[in-house]
């Protein structure tokens, strides 16, 4: 188990600098970034209806939580479904503990994107908005929040990923997490929106991602717009925690059914469909 890990971290490692350093994959991950700090730009000015609180200081947190959610959920199942149509996934699943080698480094990989792209919206966005509040109990909010995030998102990106063969199936991914983000109120409390969205909203992660980052970075004042005027941060642990437990529980049957399925002539088959289409 420690080689595993060992090794799985190194190999993450090395696919976190190969993305550094090379500036297609760099900009692939940073270009919603740049989206992101142009919608904080044309924010500036305007504050939260009914306040004179900056609105773009009200949306960051969510820009952030968004950060958290895709590349959790998106960004790694993306990663999964390219890998098993080019081959790296056989070639994992070849050497011993290589699966679970592949697993941990795409954690550490995705992980440390999803870091620089947290840190790259951040700290321009500090400068461009104003009324951020981050004091003690925000940053212990931060210490809890980010890794429990991931924790509650990776897995779920990886049970998802495994069940498409085809990148061209990922749209199907796709459609129901933007569904979900519409009402998720992730940028925006939901407090406003009808009570039966407000109880689906809150089945899902990524509503309690952009209230646990509000409760971070935002004045305790601003709680009183949130369902129960308060950030329960409480209920955010818990229900993170369960997607957690789910994750953890879903993903590693999903995956060692993928890697059983996984052949040459699987992988064959695939390439050729894929230059068949390309072909027409």
């Amino acid at each position: 188990m420690t080689e595993t890990l060992r090794n799985g971290v190194s190999r993450g490692l090395i696919e976190l600098r190969h993305t550094l350093t090379t500036p297609l994959d760099l900009w692939g991950y940073l270009f919603p970034t740049v989206l992101l700090l142009g919608v904080l730009i044309f924010m500036r000015g305007a504050t939260v209806p009914g306040t004179d609180f900056s609105l773009g200081a009200s949306a960051l947190p969510g820009m952030l939580g968004m950060n958290l959610a895709f590349g959790g959920l998106i960004t790694i199942a993306q990663l999964l479904v390219v890998e098993r149509e080019d081959g790296t996934l056989l070639r994992a699943k070849a050497t011993p503990n290589g699966m679970s080698s592949y697993l941990v480094g795409k954690v550490v990989a995705v992980g440390g994107m999803t870091l620089v792209s947290l840190i790259a919206v951040l700290i321009p966005g500090a400068f461009l908005v104003e009324g951020l509040e981050v004091g003690p109990s925000g940053w212990l909010t931060l210490l809890w929040l980010m890794p429990l995030a991931l924790l509650a998102t990776m897995p779920i990106g990886a049970a998802l990923g495994s069940i498409f063969e085809s990148p061209r199936a990922f749209p199907v991914i796709m459609l129901p997490i933007f569904g979900v983000i519409a009402i998720s109120g992730v940028f925006y409390p939901i407090s406003p929106l009808p009570g039966w969205i407000q109880g689906i909203a809150q089945v899902f992660p990524i509503y309690w991602l952009g209230l646990g980052m509000r409760s971070a970075f935002l004045p305790d004042a601003l709680a009183s717009v949130e369902l129960g005027d308060s950030w329960r941060q409480l209920e955010t642990f818990g229900v993170l925690a369960a997607w957690a437990v789910v994750g953890l529980a879903l993903a590693p049957a999903l995956l060692r059914r993928m890697a059983r399925r996984e052949s040459g002539s699987a992988v064959a088959a695939r390439r050729e469909r894929m230059m068949s289409t390309v072909g027409r």
